[in-house]
């Protein structure tokens, strides 16, 4: 299966940006990656954000605004990339929309498209400090998902893991205890720290799970929005660091001006390779359950 992760640019607030120009740019990029081959493309975090450069600067410069006008836009979201996943023959992974639930809250929620009509979703388990910030700032609210879901992308069992979420080993191991083999990471990052601490996620998800996992990015600079206003990092498919596979974990980065990071994954060989393993973090998993080291105690000497 060959996947693509965007490293997707979002622009400085383009004269006359609208819905229509926003479809045009994803099938643009969509388009790109089905050329170079890709069954599966992942796009970035918070990419409903960009939908607030159709308003004007009241709206799209203050976060509340932007959430509440944006999901006006929410049917024409879903039928764009469901229509693009169709027309493509593709499964795509629409980064995230904050969907409002009521009464001023939102969840960060990532839709995955299917060829064949379907979508699934999977809401941001752990907010950021920016998103609790958020949280507390007056009525707008961004509230944590509160279940987990493993989806059939063709006969490969994937599970996403939005941004912050892939720093965390249990609800990912939760995934991969239920079939999962792909792990789709939509991000976004301003910080080189930011950024750090996600691939690191990503990695060590990798090693852990024996699985391969797929991280897309926000870049550019976009001051015309509160949230999108920095960004940083690489798009990148990992895999674990074990025999027959990249020392280290990289399969395929971004660099430069590069859009897509592409990758062939052989879940089979990856699945063989737990046999000839040097070590097997995933099968081993349950060592670190034992009674007797579950919990430390402390001594005094």
């Amino acid at each position: 299966m060959r996947v693509a992760a965007a490293k997707y640019r979002v622009e400085p607030r383009p004269a006359g940006f609208d819905f229509d120009a926003f479809a045009r740019k994803q099938a643009d990029w969509l388009g790109e990656a089905r050329r170079l081959g890709a069954r599966v493309a992942v796009l970035p975090e918070y990419l409903s954000l960009e939908l607030a450069a159709a308003f004007p600067p009241a709206v799209h410069a203050d976060l509340e605004a932007s959430l509440q006008a944006i999901q006006t836009l929410h049917a024409p979201w879903m039928a764009l990339f469901a229509r693009l996943a169709g027309e493509l023959d593709m499964h795509i992974v629409a980064g995230s929309f904050l969907c409002a639930t009521g009464n001023g809250r939102y969840r960060n929620r990532s839709y995955r498209f299917a060829p064949d009509g379907g979508h699934t979703w999977q809401d941001k388990l752990q907010l950021t400090g920016f998103e609790k910030n958020v949280a507390r700032s007056g009525t707008t609210t961004i509230e944590h998902g509160d279940a987990l879901a493993v989806f059939a992308v063709e006969d490969v069992r994937a599970g996403t893991a939005v941004c912050y979420d892939c720093e965390f080993p249990l609800p990912v191991r939760a995934q991969r205890e239920a079939g999962m083999q792909l792990l789709l990471v939509p991000s976004c990052t301003d910080t080189g720290a930011g950024a750090t601490r996600v691939r690191v996620g990503c990695l060590a998800r990798a090693l852990e799970n024996r699985c391969f996992v797929v991280q897309s990015v926000t870049a550019g600079e976009a001051p015309w929005s509160p949230a999108l206003d920095c960004n940083t990092g690489e798009a990148a498919v990992y895999a674990p660091m074990d025999v027959g596979l990249p020392a280290d974990g990289v399969l395929a980065m971004t660099a430069g001006d590069a859009r897509w990071a592409v990758a062939d994954l052989d879940f089979a060989a990856l699945d063989a390779s737990r046999a000839r393993a040097q070590v097997a973090n995933d099968r081993d998993w349950p060592g670190q359950l034992a009674p007797a080291i579950a919990r430390a105690r402390f001594v005094d000497r």
